[in-house]
C-alpha cells in the first residue's frame, strides 16, 4: 500500500515537472517571437540598401530579411506568375511576381502585388501595364512568396500555386538571388492597378501563449488531482 502511494507520488511529481517545463518552454518560444518582430521592426527602419550591398547567397539573406531596398532594372514580362488562392484584405485573388533583371546575368524576383480573380473565369487575367524601360522598385528583402499545400507540385505556366525560387530559376535559365522583393507603394510611382497591403510576418506568438496556458493548467490539474485522492480524500474517510 506505502509502495503504490510512492509510486503514484513519483508519477504525479514528474508528469507536474513535464507539463511545468513544457509551458515554461512555449513561453520562452513567445518570447524569442518577440524579439524577432522587435528585429524585424528595427530592420524596417534601418535605410535602404544600396544595390552593391544586397546579399548574392543564402547565408547572407537572413540577417538582412526585411530591410528596405531599391532597385532599379528591367522587367521580364514574359516570366510572369500568378500565384493563385492568395487573399488581400480578405478578398481572393492572385499574388504577381516577375523577374526585375539588375544587370546581365543578375536578376532578382519582385512580389508586384496583388490582383483580384475574375469571379466568373479564373483563368482570365486583369492586363498588367508593360513598363518596357528602365524601372525604380521601392521595397522590402523578403523570402520567396509564401507556399499553399497543392497536389501537383510541377506546377506550370502563368497560373500556378506556388513558386519556388531555385526551381524557377533552372525553369526560366536564369540566375536569381536567393530572396524575393516585396514591392512597396511610392508616392510617383505609376499606377499598375496592384495593391500591395502586405500582412505583417505570421509570427504565432499568440499560439504559444495558449500553449503554454494548456501545458500550466494541466500541471495545474494534476497536482489537484493527486491533492484530492491521495491526500484530502483518505484524510476526510479517516475522519468520518
Amino acid at each position: 500500500m506505502i509502495r503504490s502511494r510512492w509510486a503514484v507520488a513519483v508519477v504525479a511529481l514528474l508528469s507536474a515537472a513535464l507539463t511545468a517545463r513544457l509551458g515554461l518552454w512555449q513561453l520562452d518560444r513567445a518570447a524569442q517571437k518577440v524579439d524577432l518582430a522587435t528585429q524585424l521592426e528595427q530592420r524596417g527602419a534601418m535605410p535602404a540598401l544600396a544595390p552593391a550591398e544586397l546579399p548574392r547567397n543564402a547565408a547572407e539573406v537572413t540577417g538582412q530579411l526585411h530591410r528596405r531596398v531599391v532597385v532599379t532594372g528591367h522587367w521580364l514580362h514574359a516570366h510572369t506568375v500568378f500565384l493563385e488562392n492568395r487573399q488581400m484584405n480578405g478578398v481572393p485573388g492572385f499574388f504577381v511576381v516577375t523577374p526585375l533583371q539588375l544587370s546581365p546575368g543578375d536578376h532578382v524576383l519582385v512580389q508586384r502585388g496583388w490582383m483580384p480573380r475574375d469571379p466568373t473565369d479564373r483563368t482570365r487575367l486583369q492586363p498588367l501595364p508593360r513598363a518596357d524601360g528602365a524601372v525604380v522598385v521601392i521595397g522590402r528583402m523578403a523570402p520567396s512568396p509564401s507556399k499553399l499545400y497543392e497536389f501537383d507540385t510541377a506546377a506550370s505556366g502563368p497560373i500556378r500555386q506556388n513558386l519556388d525560387l531555385t526551381d524557377f530559376s533552372r525553369e526560366i535559365g536564369l540566375p536569381l538571388r536567393p530572396f524575393s522583393v516585396q514591392q512597396l507603394d511610392a508616392p510617383d510611382a505609376p499606377d499598375d492597378g496592384l495593391r500591395r497591403q502586405w500582412l505583417a510576418p505570421a509570427l504565432g506568438v499568440g499560439k504559444h501563449h495558449g500553449y503554454a496556458f494548456q501545458w500550466f493548467a494541466l500541471c495545474a490539474l494534476i497536482i489537484g488531482l493527486y491533492v484530492w485522492f491521495q491526500l484530502l480524500r483518505p484524510r476526510n474517510a479517516r475522519t468520518q
